[in-house]
């Protein structure tokens, strides 16, 4: 895998990570579009996320997203992915095919102060799962699939930027 040819930059980790905060910074930064997955998902479904989870399920959120990540085909983008892409191997390879994945890493001690809307945020988990449930199960899937993993937890947003930007160069 040769990253200089790929074209996208598509961020993954927990939700409180900063995907989509860092990803608009990112992409002005380095010239490129910018592109919400969670936005594309609501837009295809014509409801909010939490609705999905409420009235469907979270697998049928994780089915949907899956679905809209495959079919994405997009170059020169900083893409903000939801929490819960990478249980889809399909939609990962979709994604890497022209993106260089990169793991906003943060410790959970930072994501439960910046998650204070767990329960209708629209995050895609078991009924019965905690958000500490999530971190454990969901850090194995993000390093699994990471070409970059970043430390951003102990920053501000442009910290943020500014290390990834270190970490693609």
């Amino acid at each position: 895998m040769n990253i200089g040819e790929k074209t996208n930059v598509v961020l993954i980790g927990m939700p409180g990570a900063g995907k989509s905060t860092v990803g608009v910074l990112l992409a002005r930064r380095l010239g490129k579009g910018f592109i919400d997955t969670d936005l594309l998902i609501q837009a295809h479904a014509g409801e909010t996320l939490q609705t999905i989870v409420d009235h469907q399920g979270h697998t049928a959120l994780r089915e949907l997203e899956a679905q809209v990540l495959s079919g994405l085909r997009c170059h020169d983008q900083v893409i903000a992915t939801g929490g819960s892409a990478v249980y889809s191997a399909e939609a990962m390879a979709a994604l890497a095919s022209d993106g260089v994945i990169v793991h906003l890493q943060v410790p959970m001690a930072v994501i439960l102060e910046r998650v204070t809307d767990f329960d209708t945020r629209g995050i895609a988990r078991a009924a019965n799962q905690t958000l500490a449930d999530l971190y454990n199960e969901r850090e194995q899937l993000y390093q699994r699939y990471a070409d970059i993993s970043v430390a951003v937890g102990e920053t501000d947003q442009e910290g943020a930027v500014t290390a990834v930007m270190t970490a693609l160069a």
